[in-house]
């Protein structure tokens, strides 16, 4: 009798643990919601130490992606899905990296299906404090679900992300710590998907007048 009441007492408590989505299971269906997005726009924000940008980004599915800044203005980031080119009008220079065809494009966007199954393939996955929604910070009205990445390797880089995940499914912001604990915060908002951005949007020469640097980032493969 003790031990059937014991029973009784745990099937409740047993029930409930299966309705509880894991760290993996909830990323996988973020995973899964960006890989049903066939294009979108958003507005981006990246801090970077106390520099802040600001631009409009469009992303197309597999891996084409475009940032136009307002601040700095004129600074553009680009990739073809073949070429990423990032101009800097401070500077008059652009620098070109033909890609690899692993789909280092996808590293450009992390809020891509493609970019987060680099990430999972990379990365632990967990939750920050658990499944249900927290504040998004102490100054805004917003609940997201918050994951925390832990690198598995050295080799990637950043050593920790934390994804913010709205109650839409798509990540509403991204804070990175790289290998030299140096803390970079992307900001996505404003989203529009499946709004039809045509192919030549990602067409991108920089100034005539720009100094050209190719291939800074690796070797391209033969």
């Amino acid at each position: 009798m003790s031990r059937l009441l014991a029973i009784l007492l745990l099937l409740p408590f047993s029930l409930s643990a299966q309705d509880i989505v894991t760290a993996a299971q909830f990323f996988n269906t973020v995973s899964e919601k960006y890989g049903s997005v066939a294009d979108y726009s958003a507005r981006v924000s990246i801090l970077q130490g106390k520099t802040p940008m600001e631009g409009n980004l469009l992303y197309r599915n597999p891996n084409k992606m475009r940032i136009e800044f307002s601040n700095p203005a004129g600074q553009v980031i680009n990739s073809d899905g073949k070429t990423l080119t990032v101009f800097l009008p401070k500077y008059s220079v652009a620098f070109s990296q033909e890609l690899k065809k692993r789909s280092d494009a996808a590293v450009a966007a992390m809020a891509s299906k493609q970019g987060l199954n680099l990430l999972k393939s990379s990365y632990s996955i967990s939750y920050v404090v658990g499944p249900e929604p927290v504040p998004l910070d102490g100054t805004s009205g917003e609940n997201v679900v918050k994951l925390k990445l832990t690198w598995r390797s050295g080799s990637q880089a950043f050593r920790n992300l934390e994804l913010s995940v709205a109650s839409n499914g798509f990540i509403r912001r991204i804070v990175g710590v790289t290998a030299a604990q140096q803390t970079i915060q992307f900001d996505f908002t404003a989203i529009k998907i499946n709004i039809g951005i045509p192919d030549n949007r990602f067409d991108y020469d920089s100034p005539p007048t720009a100094n050209m640097i190719h291939n800074f980032l690796f070797e391209p493969e033969g």
